[in-house]
Formats: structure tokens, C-alpha cells, sequence
């Protein structure tokens, strides 16, 4: 999905392929291997260089040897060793493709620790200008870095070629909707989001992975996107479509076979709506998180005011509201029909008013179980109510 739609624009000419948590190296010799075949299909001849960074030794080793063993020399001298986040290898670099399967849920606060604290990461990958903010943090909990991982590869993309650069990603479902408004994750999704870099997102079902049994996700961005892509992202729910294992492989029981793989490409090319397919405006992710305020009151029921005649807020009652971004008539409209009518002397604080963006996969897929009829539910009843009467009538003759 990262060729096809491009693989009519391949020349005759030199492309990169780069992942940023490379492992053995595996993904990108596929990929590599890949684009080969398409460019053949085509009559084209391209040279792929490949290039990649790994934090383990162990797997920086085999993936380096790999690679000479092929007799890949000088792809073998584009795998950089170290941490990607902190001491990135490649940092003045651009690329045609990317793919990486970063890892979930892992902390990278030694990270944080060597990019200066993270309160003080100024790293241009991560906190950038952007929306009026010259310091606008994209930075998440130092629990999970796999966004961290997305934003590198973004900070990479080319921008003054035909093809720009795509780039696919496997996260969990942490980085569709952790963070809240304003914070580092929903700042990342706000950035690709806004920039109109995010053309699909992919749901894998689940136990797909040897060493992992929770859902997964495909993230595809372009930021040179089809024009009918543009301002749109695709949604596909391919949670259901799977083969399983003869045996499990760790917690890996399931697997794409040739056809489903098909499948989901041809749902993807044609990018229309279906059960499996939906499409959105990138707005339909965007919400404003409101601060509402109350006023406190005097016993005779007056608003107590402060000595610059403004009413002091009743800070237990302060809650928020999130408004979506497609609520007609915006926060005007929202805070008149929803709030007005329920407290009419509550107003909003708009100094912290924020924009988040989730992307909530359940929302969109939802598929409501089928309740059983009155009758199925009746005629359960009366058959359970005879065979108590028998049992009954046992109990008590014996």
C-alpha cells in the first residue's frame, strides 16, 4: 500500500527506503524486493538504496550481516546502530519511502534524558513551528514513544519531488487516542492531521503479532496525496478479516493470506464506503475542549462579585466540554443549546479553550448486538418454567 498507488508514477531513476526501528532488517529488504517487482511490471529500472537504524545490537549485528552476505556492501554502511529518538543517524536525510514497526507501549525516558529533560526537548522532529505556536510540543508521555517514531519519518518526508514521500507505520491503539486536547499525542495527531498528511489507517485483527495479542494499526500518510484523497482520510476495519493458524505461533493465531491481503488492497484503491471502508473529512476528528465556569452565589442568591466587579467562580463547579469540530454553529451554538438552558449565568473561559484530535475506530465500526425478540424471550421463559414444574414435582413425590 505503500507502492501501488504510486507504481504507475516509478521512473527510471534512484529511490530510498528507510526504517527507523529496522530490527533484522527484514521490512526493508521486502520492501526493497517489492519495488524491484512493481518497477519490472512496468518496464522501469530503479536503484533502491536502503537504509535503517536499530537500537539492539544483537539485531543491529544480524541485520548489517544480512545485508554483506547478499553482497549488499554499501547498503550494509546505511545501518546506523543507536537509539533513533536521541541520537538520530540520519538526521539532514529525506526519504522516498519509510515503514517501521516502532516499538509499543515502551518507555523512552533514557531518551528524554539525553534530548535534555522532557520539558526542555527542542529537537525539530518533535516541537516545531506550527498554528501561531513557535514551540508547539508534539512530545508524549514518556511511558510510549511509538508516535515519536511516526513524527521522525514525517520530519523526513520530501517535499520538492513528484512521488513527495509516503510512509506506513504498525502502532496500537494508543496512538489513535491517548492525550488529551493540548497534550503531546493529540498535538502529534493534530499536526498530520492539519497538514493533511494521513491518507489511511488500517485496523488489524487481533493476535496478528508472535508477541503481542492486542489490536493494531496500519498508519499510511502521503503528503503528496491523489486529489481525491486530499483533505480525506480512509478508515478500514479489516479487524475481521483473517485466517487463523493450524497452531499458534506465541500469541500470533491468525494470519493475511494472499486473497485477504488482496482484499484489503482493493478496498483501500478504491477508496469507497462500505462495511469495511469510511471516509472522512479530516475535521471529523477535530474537537475544541471548552472550560465552563460558574459563578458562586450569595445566600440571597445573588452572584457574589470580586473587587473589580467580575463574578467569582465557583471552582467545584468548573468542568469541560469537548465540541466536535462538526457541531453546526461551533462553541456559540454548542454552549447556547447544551450548556444555556442547564446553568444560564455560566460562562466559557476561552483562554483555555484547546483543540485535540482522536481517532476512535469503535465509533465508526460499531456494530450493535441483536437483541432477541419478545417471543424467542417469552418462549424461553415458559420452557424453563416446565421444566421447573417437573423438577419440582420430583422433589416433592420423592
Amino acid at each position: 500500500m505503500r507502492f501501488i498507488p504510486v507504481s504507475d508514477k516509478i521512473k527510471d531513476a534512484t529511490y530510498s527506503c528507510y526504517d527507523g526501528a529496522c530490527g533484522t532488517g527484514g521490512m526493508l529488504t521486502v520492501a526493497q524486493d517489492r519495488l524491484m517487482e512493481l518497477a519490472e511490471k512496468a518496464g522501469k529500472k530503479v536503484s533502491i538504496h536502503l537504509f535503517g537504524q536499530e537500537i539492539n545490537p544483537e539485531t543491529y549485528a544480524i541485520a548489517k550481516s544480512d545485508l554483506l552476505l547478499q553482497g549488499q556492501g554499501d547498503q550494509a554502511d546505511h545501518i546506523g546502530f543507536g537509539s533513533t529518538l536521541s541520537n538520530d543517524q540520519f538526521p539532514t536525510y529525506q526519504f522516498d519511502f519509510m515503514l517501521s514497526n516502532p516499538p509499543y507501549g515502551k518507555s523512552w525516558k533514557v531518551d528524554a534524558e539525553k534530548l535534555g529533560g522532557k520539558k526542555d526537548i527542542m529537537d525539530s522532529r518533535f516541537v516545531t513551528n506550527f498554528s501561531d505556536d513557535p514551540n508547539f510540543s508534539m512530545i508524549p508521555r514518556t511511558s510510549d514513544g511509538q508516535l515519536l517514531f511516526l513524527l521522525n519519518n514525517v520530519a523526513k518526508m520530501k517535499k520538492t519531488t513528484e512521488l513527495g514521500s509516503r510512509i506506513a507505520e504498525v502502532h496500537n491503539g494508543s496512538s489513535l487516542f491517548t492525550g488529551d486536547a493540548g497534550q503531546g499525542e493529540s498535538n502529534a495527531r493534530r499536526y498530520m492531521i492539519e497538514n493533511d498528511l494521513v491518507e489511511a489507517i488500517i485496523a488489524l485483527p487481533d493476535n496478528m503479532f508472535y508477541n503481542t495479542g492486542i489490536g493494531t494499526f496500519i498508519w499510511i500518510l502521503s503528503n503528496n496525496k491523489a486529489e481525491h484523497r486530499k483533505g480525506k482520510i480512509q478508515l478500514i476495519d479489516a479487524t475481521s478479516l483473517k485466517s487463523p493458524l493450524r497452531k499458534n505461533l506465541g500469541k500470533k493465531n491468525c494470519e493475511f493470506t494472499s486473497e485477504i491481503r488482496r482484499q484489503i488492497l482493493d478496498l483501500y484503491m478504491a477508496f469507497e464506503e462500505n462495511e469495511y471502508s469510511k471516509i472522512f473529512d479530516n475535521n471529523e476528528f477535530g474537537y475544541w475542549k471548552v472550560t465552563v465556569l460558574h459563578p458562586a452565589y450569595n445566600e440571597d442568591g445573588t452572584i457574589q462579585k470580586d473587587k473589580k466587579g467580575k463574578p467569582v467562580v465557583n471552582k467545584e463547579l468548573t468542568d469541560t466540554e469537548q465540541i466536535p469540530f462538526t457541531y453546526e454553529g461551533g462553541i456559540e451554538a454548542f454552549f447556547e443549546k447544551e450548556v444555556k438552558p442547564f446553568a444560564p449565568d455560566a460562562w466559557i473561559d476561552e483562554k483555555q479553550t484547546k483543540i485535540g484530535y482522536e481517532i476512535s475506530f469503535t465509533k465508526y465500526f460499531y456494530k450493535p448486538i441483536q437483541l432477541r425478540t419478545l417471543e424467542e424471550i417469552t418462549a424461553d421463559i415458559r420452557s424453563l418454567e416446565e421444566e421447573t414444574d417437573g423438577l419440582l414435582a420430583e422433589i416433592i413425590g420423592g
